[in-house]
């Protein structure tokens, strides 16, 4: 078993949270890893780039000067891509950037993060986290208080909106359902803040995936 250390607001100790050895995987998936956060990225593209080529600039077929007698090089159009104004040759067009990853890789890359996070002690596990007045003061004393510096995420069991107002103009927290958190977002974050409830629907996660759902 990995223990990891169950914390109060005020970063106090009152137990310890059991993330058990056969769900962690540590000794592959490095591969599997890299292929969902290119994919990710590759997903956040616009792709709205565009140019127009030699038929698509505004223009007649008229030549811009006659063929023979002015000793200057001859001219068909003025749409020519070597002139200032012409089409462009092999110019970007929308397009989609998107990437597939198979659902097994997927699966295996949240696994590795997850247990990298663990292993590694990223992972601080809350006991609870209730916010009173949903102000930002609250979760940046919170992370004082806990001694968490850089970028962090924060996964809960269930979002509420004093949760979400008090981390919205917090910069360097990432909130996330425990449901919904991401590969991208586990690498994204050193440290991941997450409370005891949202634990149990991670490690249920990490069951299903290692096909031990049911376990406990």
């Amino acid at each position: 078993m990995s223990k990891t250390p169950i914390l109060d607001l005020q970063g106090g100790r009152i137990g310890e949270y059991d993330f058990p050895d056969e769900l962690l995987v540590l000794n592959r998936g490095g591969q599997a890893v890299h292929e969902v956060i290119v994919a990710h990225r590759a997903g956040l593209r616009a792709g709205t780039a565009s140019t127009l080529n030699k038929g698509l600039v505004a223009g007649s077929n008229r030549k811009p000067w006659r063929q023979k007698g002015l000793g200057r090089a001859r001219a068909g159009y003025r749409q020519s891509p070597v002139w200032r104004g012409g089409g462009v040759v092999f110019g970007p067009k929308p397009r989609s950037y998107a990437k597939t990853v198979p659902k097994g890789v997927a699966a295996l890359a949240f696994s590795r993060v997850v247990s990298e996070k663990v292993a590694g002690g990223g992972v601080k596990v809350l006991n609870d986290l209730k916010l009173t007045e949903g102000k930002s003061r609250e979760i940046a004393a919170l992370l004082k208080q806990l001694d968490v510096k850089g970028r962090v995420l924060i996964v809960v069991a269930k979002l509420d909106e004093n949760l979400k107002r008090a981390a919205r103009n917090i910069g360097r927290v990432v909130l996330s359902p425990a449901g919904d958190v991401s590969t991208y977002q586990l690498m994204l974050c050193p440290t991941m803040l997450i409370t005891r409830d949202a634990a149990d629907i991670l490690l249920n996660r990490l069951r299903k995936i290692t096909g031990k759902e049911g376990q406990s």
